[in-house]
Order: structure tokens, then C-alpha cells, then sequence
């Protein structure tokens, strides 16, 4: 159940959670979450091995209510939640857009001034829609300046648009300023 008093944290997976791109000198770190049996990693995906098992607890830390917002779908709770010990989380539900731009420039907003906005993420309208105008936070390695001032000029409350870089994932720098931004939310 979502906690409506506090911030809503949507978390991207891929990039931000498990690092990937050119490893770092040595290669990405291995690791092992106490939460799933030795020698084994949810759903099989051997990439998750990648993943700091850590983040779990210091994501609900923050001040804030945990959303998947990934292509893994229910599969992030499925795969990821257990290696993070994390209880299940909501997840944002993409939309299927079967649409053709000319029908859906009909319905745009005209302040906009193209349609769809030029270089605005797939997921930000439907970030800001899911939000329900309630503070957020949105961690991805994909926002652009684009999305920041998409969700500035249509999202009635605050929000952190949080870059993260995908070749190290969350950092203590990147977790500092979620902390920051989300104790005043």
C-alpha cells in the first residue's frame, strides 16, 4: 500500500541498479545477497549479480514510497526484490501506444510547441500521470534536459528528475542528494 503523506521514488533498473557499459578497470564487483540462497540469483538473470544487495535497505531509508519504473515490470519483483530483501513494490504500468502521432497531436496540448515533445523520454508522461500530483522523484540513467522542463511545466508538484550515471549505478553522491531533495519534498 502506498504511503500518500510521503514522495513517490520511481527507480529505473536497468543503469542505476545494475551497472552496465564499459566495466570499470577489473570489472564490475560480484556480489552475493544474504536474502537468496548461496550460489543463486533470482529468475536465473546473472546480471544481478551486479547489483549491491545493500541498495535495498538504504532505498527504504529514504523518505520516500519505492515504485518500479522499468521495462521489468512485475519481473523486478520477482528477480530483484528478494536479492534486495525488499517487500513487493507497486509498478508503473506502461501503456501501449498503438496510436499514430497525427491522431494523438490532435489531442496535445498546444502549448506545447512540437509534438511529441523532441527528445522527451517515453516514460516521463507517464511518470508524471502515475504520480497523481504528488512529489516525486525519478531515478533513470536516460533523463534529459528535455524531461526536466516536460515535468516542470506539467507536473503540479515538485519533482527531482535524478540522473544517474549507468557504468557505476547508485552512488553515496547520488543517494546524499536523494536524501537532501526528498526531506523537503
Amino acid at each position: 500500500m502506498i504511503d500518500t503523506d510521503r514522495p513517490l521514488l520511481f527507480l529505473d533498473v536497468d543503469g542505476p541498479l545494475i551497472p552496465f557499459g564499459d566495466p570499470p578497470p577489473g570489472g564490475y564487483p560480484v556480489h552475493r545477497s544474504p536474502h537468496v540462497p548461496a550460489g543463486t540469483t533470482p529468475g536465473g538473470n546473472p546480471l544481478i549479480a551486479r547489483v549491491d544487495p545493500e541498495l535495498g535497505p538504504r532505498l527504504l531509508r529514504l523518505p520516500a514510497e519505492p515504485v518500479w519504473a522499468t521495462t521489468w515490470l512485475e519481473d523486478a519483483n520477482e528477480c530483484l526484490a528478494p536479492w534486495f530483501g525488499l517487500p513487493r513494490l507497486p509498478v508503473v504500468d506502461w501503456p501501449v501506444d498503438d496510436s499514430d502521432d497525427a491522431e494523438d497531436a490532435e489531442d496535445a496540448d498546444t502549448a506545447d510547441a512540437t509534438y511529441p515533445p523532441q527528445g522527451l523520454h517515453w516514460k516521463t508522461r507517464t511518470l508524471v500521470a502515475w504520480a497523481g500530483g504528488r512529489p516525486f522523484a525519478w531515478v533513470d540513467d536516460e533523463i534529459t534536459g528535455a524531461d526536466r522542463l516536460w515535468v516542470a511545466a506539467h507536473s503540479p508538484a515538485r519533482a527531482l528528475l535524478h540522473r544517474v550515471d549507468p557504468r557505476r549505478g547508485l552512488t553515496e553522491a547520488d543517494f546524499a542528494a536523494l536524501d537532501a531533495w526528498l526531506r523537503t519534498a
